[in-house]
């Protein structure tokens, strides 16, 4: 007998099968299961006044899935929610896979229309909504193409105050409250089987779904405690949306850790600051405008917060201002990437003990770097996407990041071209240009959509922008290409002050004239907010319709 490679079975694989009893699938639901075992009374939620234990949040998940199946959801079928970082949030990344279902967590700031695509694409059966989106579901509701009966579920929270209006038929808690606490859930017959579907940003076109599985959402919710040496019952601040790649797989990490999901509906400094102090958080994660939100807190707000906070970035490379910032407030700071087809990071830049002792400019270098690859994912590399080889560790030869392994995305709902295209090869396409170092780390220079190409030179936004975050006034900066009659594309730079600052495009320029080759200094620069996604990352589409129309200034 040979198996399906004609090779025959080795001796370890006669009469020695898989059986229940030696093998169980990979799932992040068998976490809040343990976390209730071990230790029931732990506090699991706080938000505001109310505090739940595991014991607590493990019964209402239970009771979610069990009102889900009565109502009809079955394996596969979607459950879509649009909420805010509040407990039911957290209980719908059980509950809702408990009963087989596929959780979609939706953008809170979409459009009704973008919300209504992906209710009709992802085949929503039942909808979760918190009472601050009630007016954009109604829109989305109304503009749907599908004509399948969908149950609309009311979140009532006593911590929003605003304007809403009921749209669906029945309250959450009464509707958890109709389920069984005793509900009999099972760990999928597959790990491979969904988890979760998450839309990309889709600037171009209708957005993409990412489906993600059992094994993958297990094994990232692992690495994040690996990378980050979680400990036991961290107090984790939720700054980072979780229906942003189902909050980096964190809602699952916390609960391998049985630590506390501290709330939180409205991300700005105060209320982090408030939190911190009043919660002892011990960790939080955001992109790089969080961050910096609250180094450029005032003083007299940061006052009495604890030191050693662990804060963890993604997006933009930190610049050396947040960093020395972050420093200053005695938190530490740890750089992680990925996209939302790996489930948030699935690389980091692990500090290294040499790194301390060099001056800040150097380790802000050094942690900019977007690093090597998560503890349980197979493989990162920065690869030529013509030759498929690797290119050579020399910090200098430009290629584009490629991820192989588990943490990374089953494919795109319903798009078979698109998930063969983005896995050509063996390997997941990110689209990011960067080099690799001889020390096997990785820095991406830029998005392959947003090198400008001046001349027939090819300049780096992200270098530009570097520079720019190096002004003290600065406080958010992005660079795209600007159409050029003589050069095809010039650099646009759009420049966030600090509160009071005073600085004009000249100063901004002879800044840049300081650091950069000439043709690479913005030619033209235009001052205000910088629009931003719900995740704090800068839209560089949005910026990208107002380049051209931008007033050039003699460089």
């Amino acid at each position: 007998m040979t198996n399906i490679l004609g090779v025959p079975p080795c001796i370890y694989d006669q009469e020695l099968p898989r059986n229940e009893a030696n093998h169980a699938p990979l799932s992040p639901l068998s976490f809040i299961e343990r976390a209730a075992e071990v230790y029931p009374q732990r506090t699991a939620v706080v938000h505001g006044p109310l505090q739940r234990s595991w014991s607590e949040v493990y019964s209402r998940c239970r009771q979610l899935a069990s009102a889900l199946a009565r109502h009809g959801v079955r394996k596969g079928d979607t459950v879509a929610v649009m909420l805010p970082n509040t407990p039911p949030m957290v209980e719908a990344h059980f509950g809702i896979p408990m009963a087989g279902a596929v959780l979609n967590a939706l953008n809170t700031r979409l459009d009704p229309e973008t919300v209504a695509f992906m209710l009709d694409h992802g085949e929503a059966k039942v909808l979760v909504v918190d009472p601050e989106f009630s007016g954009v579901m109604k829109k989305a509701l109304a503009l749907r193409k599908a004509t399948t009966p969908l149950l609309v579920i009311d979140v009532e929270d006593a911590q929003y105050t605003g304007a809403s209006e009921r749209i669906g038929s029945i309250g959450y808690d009464a509707f958890v409250a109709g389920g069984d606490a005793a509900f009999e859930w099972q760990l999928p017959g597959d790990e491979w089987d969904a988890i979760a579907l998450n839309y990309t940003s889709g600037t171009t076109g209708n957005p993409k779904g990412v489906v993600y599985h059992h094994r993958g959402a297990a094994i990232n919710a692992i690495s994040n405690i690996l990378e980050w040496d979680l400990p036991k019952h961290a107090v984790y601040l939720w700054t980072l949306p979780m229906f942003h790649c189902n909050g980096w797989c964190f809602p699952w990490t916390i609960a391998a850790r049985a630590g506390v999901n501290v709330c939180l509906r409205k991300v700005e400094a105060k209320a982090i600051i408030d939190s911190i102090k009043a919660n002892g958080v011990t960790h939080y994660c955001g992109a790089p405008i969080v961050h910096g939100m609250l180094v450029n807190a005032p003083d007299e707000m940061k006052a009495g917060l604890p030191q050693g906070v662990k804060a963890m970035v993604a997006g933009a490379a930190p610049p050396a201002s947040m960093i020395e910032g972050m420093e200053r407030m005695g938190f530490d700071l740890i750089h992680v990437y990925g996209l939302t087809e790996t489930y948030g990071p699935a690389t980091v830049c692990a500090k290294l003990d040499e790194w301390d002792g060099v001056d800040i400019g150097e380790r802000a270098r050094l942690n900019a770097r977007q690093g090597v690859r998560y503890h349980l994912q197979r493989s990162a590399r920065v690869i030529n996407p013509e030759t498929m080889q690797p290119v050579p560790m020399d910090g200098e030869t430009m290629g584009e990041i490629m991820f192989r392994g588990n943490i990374t995305m089953k494919g795109y709902l319903k798009n078979p071209q698109a998930t063969q295209e983005t896995f050509a090869g063996g390997w997941y396409h990110t689209g990011d240009l960067a080099v690799q170092y001889a020390d096997g780390y990785i820095k991406i220079k830029d998005r392959s959509k947003d090198v400008i190409i001046s001349g027939g030179e090819n300049i780096s936004s992200i270098e530009v922008e570097d520079v720019l975050y190096r002004h003290p006034d600065v406080l958010a900066a992005a660079v795209v290409a600007k159409p050029d009659a003589k050069w095809g594309e010039t650099p646009c730079a759009f420049v966030e002050l600090k509160a009071g600052a005073q600085v004009t495009a000249a100063d901004i320029v002879a800044h840049c004239k300081k650091h950069l080759a000439g043709f690479k200094v913005p030619k033209a620069v235009v001052f205000g907010e910088l629009p931003k996604t719900s995740t704090g990352k800068i839209q560089k589409f949005e910026l990208r319709k107002q380049a051209g129309s931008a007033a050039a200034i003699d460089v």
